[in-house]
C-alpha cells in the first residue's frame, strides 16, 4: 500500500519549491524556442500548434495536458488502423514509424521539445517535474486495483519509465515502474531521476 500523500509535509512542500522554480526556468526556454517551434510546426503540416488533451492527475484529478502537435490532426481516428502494431503490450499506444507523425514532429519527440508546454502544467501545480506519465481517463478506468497506485502521488513529466527506456518500455513494466515510485518517493529518487533523464534526452534513447 502506498504512504498516504501528505501535501504539508516536508517532502512534498520541497518538491513543490522546486517544481515551481524548475518550471519558471523551463518555460523561459520556451519562450526563447517558442518562434521557431511554432513556425516548424505550421510549415510542415495543417492544424495548431499546441496538442491538448485531458489527462488525469493525483488522485484522479483531470486537467488540459499540454504539448507541441507532433501528429497529423486527425491522429487519434486513424489510431484503431494501427492498434495491431502498438509496441506497449497494453493500455498505452507506442508504435515505432508511427505514420501519423509529422516530419517536424519526429524531432520534436526526439529531443523532447515537444514536452516543453507541460512546464505550464507543473507551473500550475497539475503536474511534477517527477513523477508518473498522466495517464487518460480511459486508461485509468482499465486500471487493475493495485495499477492505481500510482496515482497516489503527483504526475511527473520524467520519471523510471523514461531513464528505463521511454517508449521502449512494454505498459505493464512501466506500470510495475510508476509503483515503485510512488512508494518510495522522495527527494533523493526525485534527483537521481532527474540526473539520469538528461542523458536520455540528448541522445533520445527511447523516443518515438
Amino acid at each position: 500500500m502506498a504512504v498516504k500523500w501528505n501535501p504539508k509535509g516536508v517532502y512534498s512542500i520541497l518538491k513543490r519549491s522546486f517544481d515551481i522554480l524548475g518550471s519558471l526556468i523551463g518555460l523561459l526556454l520556451l519562450f526563447l524556442l517558442f518562434p521557431f517551434v511554432a513556425l516548424g510546426i505550421k510549415w510542415d503540416s495543417p492544424g495548431p500548434i499546441f496538442f491538448v488533451q485531458t489527462r488525469v492527475g493525483q488522485f484522479g484529478r483531470r486537467f488540459k495536458f499540454v504539448k507541441f502537435r507532433t501528429m497529423v490532426v486527425d491522429a487519434h481516428s486513424r489510431q484503431w488502423e494501427l492498434n495491431a502494431f502498438n509496441e506497449t503490450g497494453g493500455l498505452t499506444f507506442k508504435m515505432n514509424g508511427d505514420p501519423r507523425i509529422t516530419w517536424i514532429g519526429y524531432w520534436l519527440r526526439r529531443t523532447s521539445v515537444d514536452e516543453m508546454p507541460q512546464f505550464w502544467n507543473v507551473l500550475r501545480g497539475e503536474m511534477s517535474l517527477v513523477g508518473p506519465r498522466p495517464p487518460l481517463l480511459g486508461e485509468v478506468e482499465r486500471y487493475d486495483d493495485y495499477q492505481r497506485i500510482r496515482m497516489t502521488v503527483p504526475q511527473g513529466m520524467t520519471g523510471l519509465w523514461q531513464i528505463r527506456g521511454r517508449s521502449a518500455v512494454q505498459f505493464r513494466e512501466m506500470a510495475d515502474l510508476d509503483i515503485h515510485y510512488a512508494l518510495h518517493a522522495g527527494l533523493w529518487l526525485d534527483a537521481v531521476i532527474l540526473y539520469h533523464t538528461l542523458p536520455v534526452v540528448l541522445f533520445g534513447r527511447g523516443a518515438h
